[in-house]
């Protein structure tokens, strides 16, 4: 019952049906063309349920979470042949691409819900999420990688490992701070810089990994959000520059980079070619698919990649679970595994636990009454809890490094216990 993943023409066609039909306000408001009132039984019927995805298949620098839709495919094939949610099929209709595209993400979420009629998003995975306000207000379930402000606080919207980016009052997740003072023989005396694109993830990531970098211990010498965010630096030096005289005109202990692939590619190499030998760590390359060109492995050689989930390299049965399952996905064939397949697996593994949950009368109110007094342990991504994940973080995670061509686990999985964010 699985649907193909639409092409990108197809998402283009939807984009202008959907901007002709709807105004695409920030705000999201829907002005009563939702289709089903909110809250009811949208995308349920007696024997399935529809859920569609929104991730970034394509965006304007090249890089691409298209693999988060099959981790998500993986899960929901899975639990179909399990006999799906309480002996409903999943209907899951691929995800939409909103290209990193705050216009296009607005105008998925619109098409999800008011064309397509979907009962939840799972997953959302992009650096834009401006259709949040408009699936809260349409009351639609959806699940994706809490790295935006928007996981953190609405009543419908759930981060699969919780809240990444919490407001003043909730916690933060210290695997990145602690797990490099690890690596490093402990955070005293240490210096890190942190450098992000200049857009909204940016921002809040400097605010939130300089806190929890200076909580754990460490000197935060230079915290920027200062990249542009629409395209990849063709001279990276200036920024190289300011790095290695951060520290009191020295080079800092740790340079972190709160960035995508392509800036990773462009920072790091530039800073290996000036001759700095500190650590190197960023929250996004883990993916053996970058390894397949020389040129990439070589500047990626020696990262210390932030996990918030098990690593592909752990012998836990529910990793060997999950590889099984994408395999299956991807039609019987291996494919590199990739953190966009988790990030999509366990995305929906969540809204499948939670409607599960609910029980056969399944409503967005029975959904969400289910989601206030859930919980589970052992997952991939640790102990999980709801409400708890909409205002804090699991506070679990790992750190694998790239080395000689394949990555090595460097801080196992653990559970941290969080901090207060202020």
């Amino acid at each position: 019952m699985l649907r193909p993943i639409r092409t990108l023409a197809a998402a283009a066609a939807a984009l202008a049906l959907v901007s002709a039909c709807n105004s695409a306000s920030t705000n999201g408001s829907s002005a009563g063309n939702g289709g089903d009132a909110p809250g009811n039984s949208r995308g349920v019927t007696a024997d399935s349920v529809k859920v569609g995805g929104i991730v970034s298949m394509t965006s304007a620098s090249g890089y691409s979470k298209k693999d988060t839709d099959l981790g998500a495919k993986a899960r929901y094939l899975r639990a179909n042949a399990e006999g799906g949610i309480n002996g409903r099929k999943i209907d899951y209709l691929g995800a939409e691409d909103d290209g990193q595209d705050p216009a296009k993400n607005l105008a998925a979420a619109r098409k999800l819900v008011q064309q397509d009629k979907v009962f939840a998003v799972a997953p959302m995975s992009s650096v834009t999420f401006s259709g949040a306000d408009f699936l809260e207000q349409e009351k639609v379930p959806t699940f994706g990688w809490g790295t935006l402000p928007s996981f953190c606080g609405p009543r419908h919207i759930y981060g699969f490992n919780g809240c990444l980016v919490p407001t003043p009052g909730g916690t933060l997740n210290q695997t990145w701070p602690e797990g490099i003072g690890q690596i490093l023989g402990g955070a005293q005396g240490r210096s890190v810089a942190i450098i992000a694109n200049d857009s909204d993830a940016g921002k809040f990531g400097i605010r939130t990994f300089q806190q929890g970098f200076a909580s754990a211990g460490f000197k935060v010498s230079y915290a920027k959000a200062s990249v542009p965010a629409t395209a990849v630096p063709s001279d990276w030096s200036a920024y190289v520059k300011e790095i290695l005289a951060a520290n009191d005109g020295k080079a800092p202990d740790a340079v972190v980079s709160v960035m995508q692939t392509p800036n990773n590619i462009g920072l790091f190499t530039a800073l290996k070619r000036s001759g700095y030998q500190g650590l190197l760590s960023d929250p996004t390359d883990y993916d053996p698919g970058l390894l397949a060109k020389d040129a990439t492995k070589q500047a990626l050689d020696g990262v210390h990649v932030l996990l918030q989930f098990q690593p592909f390299e752990s012998t836990d049965p529910k990793m060997t679970q999950f590889k099984a399952d994408i395999k299956a996905a991807a039609g019987g064939q291996d494919v590199p595994l990739s953190m966009h397949m988790l990030t999509g697996y366990m995305s929906a593994d969540l809204f499948v636990s939670i409607a599960q949950k609910a029980g056969k009368d399944l409503t967005v109110e029975s959904f969400q009454a289910a989601a206030q007094g859930f919980s589970d342990t052992g997952t991939l991504v640790g102990d999980r809890s709801e409400p708890k994940g909409q205002k804090d973080s699991f506070g679990c995670g790992a750190l694998v490094q790239l080395k000689n061509g394949a990555y090595e686990v460097s801080v196992p999985f653990k559970c941290y216990e969080p901090i207060p964010f202020k």
